[in-house]
């Protein structure tokens, strides 16, 4: 019986082409674990500016007087163990998005160009 990849199994052959991520200062809470995923499973770069650093789970609780409040109750860790709170998650390309640019997206300009550079050298290997 031939082996493939159990990602092409699976049907998730996006995986196999050249990716890239772009984050920056206001990726929060589930954008932390998804860039640590992502620069863990080593998936392709990232561009952009790094994360905020803000990641705790927190569950909601009433006080006497109706109010709610949030609660932290999960510190979140990164794969070596160390706290992400307050630990942004780094690029690998940084890349600061200029006040007031508008039509346009810096970063995103350049991961495209990266991705392509990417992409290119990845045919230019195959052949």
């Amino acid at each position: 019986m031939p082996s493939a990849p159990a990602r092409n199994q699976l049907g998730q052959r996006a995986l196999d082409a050249p990716t890239i991520l772009v984050t920056n200062q206001h990726s929060l809470s589930d954008a932390e674990d998804f860039t640590e995923g992502y620069r863990t499973l080593k998936l392709g770069k990232v561009v952009g500016e790094p994360t905020g650093g803000w990641i705790i789970y927190t569950s909601a609780a009433t006080l006497v007087d109706g109010t709610t409040i949030r609660l932290p109750f999960i510190k979140v860790t990164d794969h070596e163990g160390k706290d992400m709170e307050l630990n942004p998650r780094p690029v690998d390309i940084p890349v600061s998005k200029p006040l007031g640019e508008y039509n346009k997206d810096s970063q995103l300009d350049v991961a495209v160009k990266e991705l392509l550079r990417q992409i290119d050298g990845t045919k230019a290997a195959t052949k």
